[in-house]
């Protein structure tokens, strides 16, 4: 079975797991202050297996470590965060 460990491909801002050409990925866009989570996308052979949120927890505990408040601009992303709320406080609030 194929390592399905998550790795964070900064050059290419997302994180990312499997093999290309097929990568399971979660593309951002990073600000001064915060990471806006984009776009999470897995391929069919790696669904069913909680890879979208190996990706979005694995971004999450990044910005926490980097200090970056999250944009949750990816419809996956905001439902985790509403299943997680230990992760909560990483939200940026619009002023």
């Amino acid at each position: 079975m194929e390592d399905l460990g998550v790795r964070h491909n900064e050059a290419a801002r997302r994180f990312e797991a499997g093999a290309a050409p097929n990568l399971a990925k979660l593309n951002y866009h990073l600000t001064a202050h915060a990471v806006d989570l984009l776009h999470v996308e897995v391929p069919e052979e790696y669904q069913g297996q909680g890879l979208a949120g190996k990706l979005a927890s694995t971004a999450l505990n990044w910005a926490r470590e980097k200090g970056l408040k999250v944009i949750p601009s990816c419809p996956y992303v905001k439902g985790y965060l509403g299943k997680h709320p230990e992760f909560a406080d990483l939200v940026a609030h619009p002023q």
